[in-house]
């Protein structure tokens, strides 16, 4: 019999609210005299169409086993760091949490929670984001971003005839997911010299700040060709400046994530290119790698890439993509 108990935070994807109130989802019923595995997992933050699809993947993992209780939870804003901490040391604090699959924040600043839950004997596995240092024995489950980063920069070339001038709407830099997304963007700017870089700014992951920056980017460089936006809030943000300047179209847009507001601004020809990621992997096999490892599997783990596709407006409608789009247990994307 599954459990399922809620508590209620009103969060809009394109803005942050500073609500602070989590999701807590609970699935199984052990039978064990010591009572249920429990795993919390925890994502950069909630409210947003990517986490969402994360703590899906995560439900299903844990929705096979008849012992397994998954806790979901979550700070509003992913640029919440001290938040995120809080919650995690809140969490482990319990003394009844078996395994911590977490997405980090800020890789530095998270590094000392990872140690502390190992320190008591918690089974830590990350999911999107790792810390730094990555502890040896603690996997990370994410996107190569650099390889799709790469991916994404060689199509906006393409979609420029491989000269222009572009900017990059970077959102977080320090946490991993950011920085190895720019690492790729710049392999990839390499390849095509006749790109010219005249921009890069900071969303700090909020839409209202992605569309402040990208206005200031082309009110500074009017001629502006493309831009290569680093994720859901920062390619929407972006769009909007674009679309507002009546430039849809003419300034190609190549980001990250698949949002509805995304997809629907791909449809409409306002952004011409979108790296999709597997979310639902990636809380899937995270939560099954923390259920292997408390179970004694000792066969060394590695991180994986838990993949990504590169959607247009031509394979947009693709039976693959949709499955990619609106995943389920009962159809999970691959």
């Amino acid at each position: 019999m599954k459990k399922v108990l809620s508590a209620t935070c009103v969060a809009i994807s394109l803005v942050a609210t500073g609500c602070s109130v989590g999701v807590h989802q609970q699935s199984g019923g052990g039978t064990q005299a010591e009572g249920p595995i429990k795993i919390a997992v925890v994502p950069k933050a909630i409210g947003f169409d990517f986490w969402e699809n994360v703590r899906i993947g995560a439900q299903c993992a844990a929705s096979r086993h008849d012992d397994v209780d998954v806790h979901w939870d979550g700070v509003s804003a992913e640029t919440d760091v001290s938040g995120q901490q809080s919650l995690l040391q809140d969490l482990l604090a319990q003394g009844d949490i078996k395994g911590l699959v977490y997405a980090a924040t800020d890789a530095k600043a998270l590094s000392e929670v990872t140690e502390s839950a190992r320190a008591q004997g918690t089974t830590v596995v990350n999911m999107d984001s790792g810390t730094q240092p990555q502890p040896e024995d603690v996997p990370v489950y994410a996107t190569n971003n650099v390889a799709a980063a790469e991916r994404a920069t060689n199509e906006l070339a393409e979609q420029l005839g491989g000269r222009g001038k572009i900017a990059h709407i970077e959102f977080q830099p320090g946490t991993s997911t950011n920085d190895t997304r720019r690492e790729g963007f710049e392999r990839g700017l390499a390849n095509h010299p006749g790109l010219n870089l005249v921009a890069r700014q900071s969303s700090d992951s909020d839409y209202n700040q992605a569309l402040q920056v990208t206005q200031d980017i082309l009110t500074a460089n009017p001629d502006l060709d493309g831009i290569y936006a680093a994720n859901e809030p920062s390619v929407l943000g972006a769009a909007e400046a674009v679309r507002q300047a009546g430039k849809a179209g003419q300034v190609k847009i190549v980001g990250w994530d698949t949002s509805e507001g995304e997809i629907k601004a791909l449809r409409e020809g306002v952004i011409t290119g979108l790296i999709a990621q597997n979310p639902f992997k990636m809380g899937h096999d995270a939560v099954d790698a923390a259920i292997a490892k408390i179970r004694g599997n000792e066969e060394p783990q590695a991180d994986t890439d838990t993949g990504s596709t590169l959607i247009t407006e031509d394979n947009v409608d693709s039976p693959e993509v949709q499955n990619l789009l609106h995943p389920s247990c009962e159809k999970a994307p691959k």
